[in-house]
């Protein structure tokens, strides 16, 4: 039992912690990086870098979100059943849910729209409806990944105060 209560506790936190690295750490890293090497097409390449690296972590995602719900269902099974079961398994099924909405259809989005763009979306007019549409698609990928966030350090919560 220790060692599913162990295995979830660690997808949680590693899933948590990725996305809070990815979006505080890597993002502005790649982009301000390079900025400051005046690379041309330099927001075009930031994107492709970090468009692949939240790529693989989507990967990583789908990971963590199996074997926290494979802990929890086996802790169930083999007993004693873990408190507030159902609400767990919500948060966590509803945390892969956002993460493959992320991964399957908003990156798509994003990507065609990025195309559509036919360049850095940045680089076109404020008013552009091509810009507006990648800056929706952006805010929506940046609000989904709230829900696996939260979620997550719910279910760390919990894990550490049972």
């Amino acid at each position: 039992m220790l060692a599913l209560r162990y295995a979830a506790l660690v997808a949680a936190a590693l899933w948590v912690g990725g996305l809070i690295v990815l979006g505080a750490v890597a993002a502005p890293a790649i982009f301000d990086t390079i900025a400051a090497r005046g690379v041309t097409d330099g927001r075009i390449l930031a994107g492709a870098v970090f468009g692949e690296a939240f790529r693989r972590f989507h990967l990583f995602a789908y990971a963590c979100a199996a074997v926290m719900i494979a802990s929890l269902v086996a802790r169930a099974a083999l007993g004693p059943r873990p408190a507030l079961l159902g609400l767990r398994l919500a948060i966590a099924v509803a945390m892969l849910g956002t993460a493959l909405y992320s991964g399957m259809v908003l990156s798509r989005q994003i990507e065609r729209s990025r195309m559509a763009a036919g360049g850095a979306p940045s680089s076109l007019p404020d008013g552009d409806p091509r810009r507006m549409a990648f800056g929706r698609l952006h805010a929506l990928s940046t609000l989904v990944q709230i829900v696996p966030l939260a979620g997550g350090l719910v279910l760390l919560f919990r894990e550490l105060t049972d």
